[in-house]
């Protein structure tokens, strides 16, 4: 997998987190930098780790399914860049109030998210088993770019307001549902 597709995998992958993020920058009026820095720092890691821990999942069955290795990941990218693009056109259909109602984001609140913002990340991870993909700077490139997605989301929230979260959700659907496109076009066209 190349630099550029490897940047714009990771890219698509923190859009869920840079989305929270936003939501949380809107929704906790009194976040502090303490909070955002927090905030970036365990969407990032989680971002990174759960690759990791697809990617051995995936190894395991990775000779069995490995004439298959090119839908596998259309499929898991086509399925999760879709279901993220679902949810934000319904969103922005219906549009909701804050996450929440606590006036403080506290830790478990920030845990839940991060752990529920990278499980797409797990599946990404097992179809990069399939592929032979290079798990260190793949989970590198996801942890730093979800941390600076997340970090610059935050701030944005804060200054900005709701309107960008769906359209974040939305290019990060796209750019899975792209990526997907490529590794199968690639293995059987080109």
């Amino acid at each position: 997998m190349g630099t550029m597709t490897l940047f714009l995998t990771a890219l698509g992958l923190s859009m869920d987190a840079c989305a929270v993020s936003i939501s949380n920058g809107m929704c906790y009026a009194n976040i502090s930098k303490k909070q955002i820095l927090s905030t970036a720092t365990a969407f990032g890691l989680f971002q990174a780790l759960m690759p990791v821990i697809g990617y051995f999942i995936g190894l395991t069955f990775s000779d069995i399914i490995s004439f298959l290795d090119h839908w596998i990941a259309l499929i898991l990218l086509g399925f999760i860049g879709g279901k993220m693009i679902v949810e934000a056109i319904k969103e922005l259909q219906e549009p909701e109030a804050c996450l929440t109602s606590e006036k403080t984001l506290t830790f478990k609140t920030l845990n839940i998210q991060a752990i529920a913002t990278s499980i797409d990340a797990l599946a990404v991870g097992i179809g990069f088993a399939v592929i032979k993909v290079d798990i260190l700077s793949a989970a590198l490139y996801i942890g730093v770019t979800t941390f600076i997605c997340s970090y610059i989301g935050s701030y944005l929230g804060k200054k900005c307001g709701e309107m960008f979260k769906q359209k974040a959700e939305i290019l990060g659907g796209a750019i899975l549902i792209f990526i997907g496109l490529k590794i199968f076009l690639e293995h059987t066209v080109l």
